[in-house]
């Protein structure tokens, strides 16, 4: 069987087409060669054109379908992964009404603040798990508030996971792991949270139907077939945002087990099976991809927003788009532990949750203009960032979270053995690389979606590289503590 898998990210769409019975990838591809554009027309905000996601969607295919030696009509069943957290508001045609108001957009930050005071921090966490905050339903508000013209004309509210599944089936549907991302889901009721609905004033039919995570979701329509090269008729059997995803690739899907991720965003996630929620909702609880009432799984999600996006900011600026990522380690090897005294904070991609959604920026500390050259700054950002993990992966163990072993793809910023050291160091964990990403995952989850067991889709899945704390750690933690006195400061200003 052979099972086609799509990532949505908010740089790049991946595909991938794996052979499920022998578990090996049969080809990839990603699009575009840069960063998809993010349009941001006032601070804080942050959109994308889903024109832009579908076009990439046709290209990506079409470079996936050059590269495999099966044809894609072939493919048994295709599985999309996207973005979180999205807003994408469709009329009656499925024709988007404005350009999608992702992930990362913070204007809605103020909205959530209020309804989670108004409508009671117990209320919220005891039903959500979660405060509204800066989620899919706090952005489906503002349009309500201030493009009411608009928010009349909308016949659906979906993720972008929703909206590449429509293109591709023509049915509206969403799932329950993707309604509870948007804070549009009631966990002791099982249904739709209706007491955020009626606070905001939002319609319930603004709700697309639920499919499941895994199971039939529709099937490719004549049109698409023909814009994607499948084969009409094709079953549509999976659908997760990419961190849950992101976990089943790495087959995260018990109580105890952990994945991270470090792309634009960075994340740490780890499955419980109880209804468990952050009382300061700095870090999140979602339904995952196997949840069910009677069964209970929950993606317990930490989420730093400035991280990936800060490497590549580093390499736009120092490179003029011929700089490397391999360049940059390369340099950065080169450079001592805790880059001689330069400490970065890579915070400048809006709010952050484990702030409780303030802003504090990106920032420098200890910059000295006669001993820090690119190689420093390259290193810096890398333990910056790993810097912010750490401190995240300490939130978590706070609430009982047993963080020893994190379990992370081939990709992103994990690539790096100057991060992964960085992180392991210390965070004091083990890091296992598995060759696997969002796409595979996808894909993977397709084959599940369409009957395969559970542990036959994981044939092929292997560890890679793993990674121990450095013997060196003190220099590690050295370096971290100026880390963490440079953040103290900073959050005391933003107080």
């Amino acid at each position: 069987m052979y099972s086609l898998g799509y990532d949505l990210g908010s740089s790049f769409v991946k595909a991938a087409l794996v052979n499920t019975e022998e578990g090996t990838v049969v080809a990839s591809a990603s699009y575009p060669e840069r960063e998809m554009p993010i349009i941001s027309a006032e601070p804080g905000w942050a959109e994308q054109d889903p024109a832009v996601w579908w076009e990439a969607v046709k290209k990506v295919t079409a470079a996936l379908a050059s590269r495999s030696p099966v044809p894609l009509r072939n493919a048994a069943a295709v599985g999309v992964s996207y973005q979180m957290h999205g807003l994408v508001l469709v009329d009656k045609n499925g024709i988007p009404l404005r350009p999608s108001i992702i992930w990362c957009d913070s204007r809605a930050g103020d909205i959530g603040r209020k309804a989670f005071a108004a409508m009671g921090e117990r209320l919220c966490l005891s039903e959500m798990l979660n405060s509204p905050g800066n989620f899919t339903a706090s952005k489906l508000c503002w349009v309500k508030n201030n493009e009411p013209a608009l928010y009349e004309k909308a016949f659906k509210a979906l993720l972008p996971g929703d909206f590449l599944a429509l293109r591709m089936t023509g049915e509206y549907a969403t799932t329950v792991s993707g309604l509870s991302e948007g804070m549009f889901w009631n966990f002791r009721s099982n249904d739709l949270a209706m007491a955020l609905l009626s606070y905001y004033g939002i319609r319930d039919d603004l709700v697309a139907r639920i499919v499941p995570s895994m199971g039939l979701q529709g099937s490719i329509t004549a049109g698409a077939a023909r814009e994607l090269g499948l084969q009409a008729g094709t079953p549509v059997t999976y659908r997760a945002g990419d961190q849950p995803n992101n976990a089943f690739s790495l087959r995260v899907l018990e109580a105890g087990e952990i994945a991270a991720t470090a792309g634009t965003s960075g994340v740490v996630y780890a499955v419980s099976n109880t209804l468990t929620s952050d009382p300061q909702s700095r870090i999140n609880s979602f339904a995952h991809v196997n949840h069910s009432a009677a069964a209970p799984r929950v993606g317990i999600l930490l989420c730093i927003n400035g991280t990936g996006i800060s490497n590549s900011w580093i390499r736009k600026m120092a490179g003029d788009g011929a700089l490397t990522y391999e360049m940059m380690n390369r340099e950065a090897a080169l450079v001592p532990v805790g880059s001689r005294g330069l400490s970065v904070l890579p915070f400048g991609n809006g709010t952050e949750r484990i702030f409780r959604d303030r802003m504090i920026g990106a920032s420098l500390a200890g910059l000295n203009f006669n001993l820090h050259g690119k190689g420093e700054l390259y290193r810096g950002v890398q333990e910056g960032v790993a810097f912010a993990f750490a401190y995240g992966i300490d939130m978590m163990r706070s609430l009982g979270i047993a963080t020893d072993v994190l379990r992370a793809g081939g990709g992103n910023m994990f690539l790096s053995p100057i991060f992964r050291s960085t992180l392991a160091s210390v965070a004091g964990v083990k890091i296992e690389l598995f060759n696997t990403d969002g796409a595979q995952g996808a894909a993977r989850g397709a084959a599940a979606g369409a009957g395969e067991k559970i542990r036959d889709v994981f044939k092929g899945l292997d560890i890679v590289v793993s990674t121990q704390p450095e013997p060196e750690r003190d220099l590690y933690l050295s370096a971290y503590d100026k880390w963490w006195r440079h953040l103290e400061s900073r959050l005391a200003q933003a107080d």
